[in-house]
């Protein structure tokens, strides 16, 4: 186990370089890389949303307003062809997600039902291959009443089509904004997820996204005063629209189009000679230069509608045929409005429209606080355990600090190589993995420490350290590692970061403590030859203990299972502090311009916009306020209002920094996938644990862990501390954790039920909880120290986060001897169902014995 050949030597620092070039980047200032070859690494690592500002929007397509729109034309193709084919019907109309005709003459219906059938031949999907779908299907419920029902596959074909359109479209609109990098991709069957980092007016890219951007050219008819209209009912074949302005302008229009968007090819932001004002100047293909000059030369004198979204942008009077093909639009623009507007026209309208559902939107002073924040905890927390390490281990202690600083250049340059988003959960990642990858070492030192004492040699004793810890690190870390796929899986947004930066950290610790660490103790054994370990400048835990803690385990089962029933009560019968990622609503995180924020204040004026529930908290810095709005029962669109109304409100006064908007769909979806994701990452550990182990140790390794996530949720209760996605994370962070730990100590305990046959159960459990006690006490400091420094100097977004952390980790070393021990007891597990172990574990039986 100690002998390195060359090559495993080079391979070994090869990747330790290779991990320092790529984190490199990180650190150093990217004009020291423009002077080296295009080869060498240069790029860092992708700064999330909440680390350099910018926005999340999650938008979903109207499903309905599909369906009603395909509806609307099947309505009007059954018209045109029934009057093509001159036969008499009756009772044309929607009914429910089809349309329905009655022939009037009997003799005419198969003459019908030929004419309809082009409607209902099969198209060509585009989805799977050359696949064709029935978009319709014709029945004839009763004598001749003849029936066209939209299909299923018809409608998921036609929200496929929208959906890609849509993509296509909001791509163009993102990319004429001139941001850098934005994402656009589809989730699920109706949705669409756009990040854009770095932008400084995310309101703007709301507008720009959630206009339809449907532009039609259409008479005015000026046969009826519009007023009269209005008052009565309009005209055949007319609607009334209203323009843009500040009182509206009613304005009847012809339902006919003269010329849609759709015939533009390009659309850019001027100003009138004339009058110097910002205007839109356009240009139409060649058929729609044609429509619209036939239009313009038979109606001079008339006015015509420019309508953009069913709004009147403006309604100019024809004065002369307009034959060019091009033409400008004023409607008291904006040189920005002017801007937005050709934007639109220029990328083409949605075939649907979107909603917002879910918004987090970062600024960009926030996110720098959040690096600046990030970075503090990171080297407090960092300087935390190399000290208590090398306090501990002395010349050990350094091999795993460096070993460490390894680790982190290596989960770094991963996380860059790969491309990987870095976002603030992920940093508490970086941090958690720096407590938690010291435990593979102090595993690995103690090991070390115990078989010297039983009498092995120096090489004998490192060998069979390392060699022995192997089982227990891997069985510790993959339980870790299935909680932080499932989390990948089943999460979203920011927990994902925090998923992959923990999967990364694991693998890596993994590799570096045995292989680094090991190397490193390898070259001090065979270069110094020394007659003794290295000693231990602080002893936090005596080398013997003689702990009766299964005498304690009836008192401990005792407390255990009352505060687990009273954790189960409070969550029944108290509300839980939901944030709004399980109940939608608003936050909204502003800062002050000047002095100090007035609560008072802010509260009388958001009070009288009839918000509903509306909380204002001061949020770390007397200048800075947390805003809190209940979820609005008026739909999705009603919680953008939401941020509408306070903006305009409170930004002459305030800096917005922070605003997260999920709406109800969104909020349950969340809420049913952190507890699907809590429930399989706990099944999947059981298999993992129960294949590993005997069925005793996977059930009560379970148990134990439903126990620590009981007192988390009781934590929460009990302390008031918001539960959002984060604590999701939490909470499956502290079942990878306190899986750890339980595993580490099974690990134990099966290994001397093969070695001690004969020793009573109980006996045999408190021997081996104090066989690892050192390692438990030692693992659980360096945890806590790293998560101290996290709650103390990594700001307030995630103070919630690691506060249960903190929780977690206590309560998770506590369960893993007074509960996950015990349980054994209970499933009476006995000696005899080990397997016979080796000569060796027989002969210190023996010893024992004697």
């Amino acid at each position: 186990m100690l002998h390195f050949p060359r090559w495993q030597t080079i391979l070994i620092w090869l990747a330790v370089a290779l991990g320092v070039a790529y984190a490199a980047p990180n650190v150093l200032p990217q004009s020291y890389f423009s002077s080296l070859p295009g080869w060498a690494p240069s790029r860092p690592m992708t700064l999330g949303l909440d680390l350099q500002g910018g926005s999340h929007i999650l938008l979903q397509i109207d499903r309905g307003e599909l369906i009603a729109e395909r509806l609307t034309s099947t309505r009007d193709d059954v018209r045109r062809l029934l009057r093509g084919e001159r036969i008499g019907y009756t009772g044309l109309s929607v009914s429910g997600q089809a349309v329905q005709v009655r022939i009037r003459d009997a003799s005419e219906v198969d003459a019908a039902r030929q004419a309809l059938d082009e409607l209902v031949q099969p198209v060509a999907s585009g989805l799977l291959g050359s696949g064709t779908i029935s978009e319709l299907s014709l029945t004839e419920p009763e004598p001749g009443l003849l029936r066209l029902d939209l299909t299923e596959e018809g409608i998921s074909y036609r929200l496929a089509s929208a959906l890609e359109q849509s993509i296509e479209v909001i791509g163009r609109r993102v990319n004429e904004l001139g941001t850098t990098e934005p994402v656009i991709q589809r989730q699920g069957d109706d949705r669409i997820l756009v990040q854009v980092p770095g932008l400084d007016d995310p309101e703007r890219l709301k507008d720009i996204l959630g206009q339809t951007a449907k532009m039609t050219f259409q008479m005015v008819d000026q046969s009826v005063p519009v007023q009269e209209a209005i008052e009565g009912r309009p005209p055949a074949g007319t609607t009334v629209m209203y323009s843009m302005d500040d009182p509206p302008v009613p304005y009847l229009i012809e339902d006919r189009v003269i010329v849609s968007g759709e015939s533009l090819v390009d659309a850019q932001a001027t100003f009138d000679q004339r009058t110097n004002e910002p205007v839109v100047s356009f240009r139409f293909d060649t058929r729609g230069a044609t429509r619209f000059g036939q239009a313009t030369q038979e109606n001079v004198g008339r006015l015509f509608a420019i309508i953009l979204d069913g709004q009147v942008i403006s309604a100019p009077q024809i004065r002369e045929p307009i034959l060019g093909g091009s033409g400008q639009i004023s409607g008291n623009f904006t040189v920005q409005s002017a801007n937005d507007l050709a934007v639109l026209l220029r990328a083409g309208a949605l075939p649907a429209t979107l909603t917002v559902i879910e918004e987090r939107t970062v600024g960009p002073g926030l996110g720098q606080d959040s690096i600046d924040a990030g970075k503090v905890a990171s080297m407090i927390g960092a300087a935390l355990v190399v000290l208590f390490m090398i306090a501990v281990y002395g010349l050990l202690g350094i091999f795993a600090v460096v070993a460490l600083v390894a680790n982190i250049c290596m989960i770094v340059a991963i996380l860059s190589g790969l491309g990987a988003t870095l976002t603030l959960p992920g940093i508490a990642g970086i941090v958690l993995t720096m407590g938690m990858a010291v435990d593979s070492n102090v595993l690995v030192f103690e090991r070390i420490r115990e078989e010297r004492a039983g009498g092995r040699s120096i090489i004998q004793a490192v060998d069979s350290g390392f060699s022995k810890a192997l089982g227990t690190i891997v069985d510790a870390n993959v339980t870790t590692l299935i909680a932080a796929v499932i989390l990948f899986y089943l999460g979203t947004g920011p927990v994902r970061g925090f998923a992959v930066t923990l999967a990364i950290g694991i693998i890596t610790t993994v590799l570096s403590a045995y292989t680094l660490t090991r190397w490193m103790v390898a070259e001090w054994v065979k270069r110094r030859r020394p007659k003794e370990l290295p000693r231990m400048p602080l002893q936090v835990v005596p080398t013997e203990t003689g702990i009766g803690f299964m005498w304690l385990r009836r008192l401990t089962f005792t407390l255990s299972a009352a505060a687990s029933i009273a954790a189960v009560a409070l969550f029944v019968t108290v509300d839980m502090n939901y944030g709004i990622d399980f109940k939608g609503g608003s936050i909204i995180e502003v800062q002050a311009k000047e002095g100090d924020a007035d609560l008072a204040d802010i509260r009388s004026r958001l009070s009288g916009l009839n918000l509903g529930e509306v909380q204002v908290q001061e949020f770390g810095d007397p200048r800075e306020v947390l805003i809190r709005v209940q979820a609005q029962d008026a739909g999705e669109s009603a919680e953008q209002s939401v941020i509408a109304k306070v903006r305009g409100e409170l930004e002459n006064d305030y800096t917005f920094r922070r605003v997260e908007v999920v709406g109800p769909t969104v909020s349950s979806e969340l809420a049913r996938a952190g507890t699907i994701a809590v429930l399989v990452s706990l099944f999947a550990i059981l298999i993992y644990i129960w294949l590993r182990f005997e069925w005793q140790f996977a059930v009560g390794a379970i148990l134990a862990t439903l126990h620590d996530v009981i007192m988390t949720i009781g934590f929460f209760v009990i302390t008031g501390i918001e539960f959002n996605l984060s604590s999701i994370a939490a909470i499956l962070t502290i079942v990878g954790y306190s899986l750890n730990d339980t595993v580490v100590v099974y690990d134990r305990v099966r290994e001397n039920l093969r070695r001690f046959k004969k020793m009573p159960l109980p006996q045999l459990l408190d021997l081996s909880m104090n066989q690892m006690l050192s390692r438990t006490v030692m693992t659980s400091v360096t945890t806590l120290l790293a998560l101290v420094a996290l709650y103390i100097f990594g700001g307030e977004v995630i103070r919630s986060f690691t506060a249960a952390m903190i929780f977690g980790v206590i309560i998770g070393t506590y369960s893993s001897i007074f509960v996950a021990g015990p349980l054994l007891i209970l499933f009476r597990m006995r000696p005899s169902v080990a397997q016979a172990g080796t000569q060796e574990e027989k002969s210190g039986d023996e010893v024992a014995a004697k």
